[in-house]
Formats: structure tokens, sequence, C-alpha cells
């Protein structure tokens, strides 16, 4: 069953940490977000395989949006 990554903050993506198919940890960022100059690093909530990603560099994203799958 896969686990969303969602975005904790609207702002727009600056880094993508992960590629399609790595193992990440629970609690290893895996996007980084801008919003208000700050970066806001996204972090894995659980450990898996990233099974799909939603997001590219430089586009907007909405509070709660899906970032990413990991399962």
């Amino acid at each position: 069953m896969a686990t969303a990554v969602r975005a904790h903050i609207a702002g727009t993506v600056w880094k993508v940490e992960v590629a399609f198919d790595d193992e990440v940890e629970e609690g290893q960022t895996v996007v980084i977000l801008e919003s208000m100059k700050m970066e806001m690093p996204v972090d894995a909530p659980v450990a898996g395989r990233v099974l799909a990603i939603h997001v590219t560099p430089g586009r907007f994203v909405e509070e709660g949006e899906s970032l990413m799958e990991l399962g």
C-alpha cells in the first residue's frame, strides 16, 4: 500500500532530493519547498521505495497536495 508524501505548506518546489525507485528512510528529506523566501524540507513519513513523483522543480503546490508516493 502506497503512502503519500504531502506538502505541509503552500509553496514552490525548489528541489526534489530523490529519484523514482530510490529507497528512503523515515525522516529523510525528499523534497525542498520554497515559501516566503525560506527553504522548507519535506521529510518521508515512512521508510520505503519511491513509487511515483508528482512534482518537478519550479511547480507551485498547495498545502496537503501529494508530492510523491512511497511503498
